[in-house]
């Protein structure tokens, strides 16, 4: 079990920690007991402005294609209620501009970040790398031949008794061609 910590910026999240195990999902806050539906939601709507901001820094849009572009990659409904207060939010901050532009026959408010909104979001994935890579580390193979951090599955060969982890069939291929001249040369 580990815990992440969202204390990324105070207008986005309030700290709360998620206690991950194997077996289940269950909220915690600091002092270990279970969580209130209302900090769950919390939690979960953190996670959602965090997604808002990632759909952001691919480029300009518009509220309905924040909405819709969240629900085909998460596979969850977003409330309106929460995505054009966020946006509202972010300009009043200085993290997003928005213009009036046609979208279909409709003039619409497209959002865009500001540069200081961009260096938010990289702030943000860094943060977030960190705590990814605390979670994918021990499922991290390296490919025996380029040293490549390999996760969940890449090229398996069984070379000398012995299976080996590779990247790509390349690296499997190089690493058997550099095996075989290892012999041949101590021969001569």
């Amino acid at each position: 079990m580990f815990f992440l910590h969202y204390d990324i910026c105070n207008f986005l999240w309030s700290p709360k920690y998620l206690n991950i195990s194997f077996e289940d999902i269950c909220f915690k806050d600091k002092s270990g007991e279970d969580m209130s539906s209302k900090e769950i939601d919390e939690i979960v709507s953190d996670f959602s402005r965090f997604y808002i901001l990632t759909i952001l820094y691919e480029g300009p849009q518009h509220g309905y294609s924040v909405i819709s572009k969240f629900r085909k990659r998460i596979g969850k409904e977003i409330s309106p209620s929460l995505v054009y207060p966020f946006l509202s939010q972010l300009e009043k901050k200085g993290l997003v501009r928005h213009l009036l532009k046609p979208v279909g026959e409709k003039k619409r408010k497209v959002f865009e970040l500001t540069e200081k909104g961009k260096e938010l979001c990289k702030t943000l994935f860094k943060r977030f790398s960190a705590l990814v890579s605390v979670a994918i580390e021990p499922n991290l193979e390296v490919c025996a031949s380029c040293g490549c951090k390999v996760y969940e599955g890449g090229h398996r060969e069984v070379i000398g008794e012995k299976e080996m982890t590779f990247c790509c069939v390349h690296c499997a291929a190089s690493y058997k061609r550099e095996a075989s001249r290892k012999p041949a040369s101590r021969e001569r």
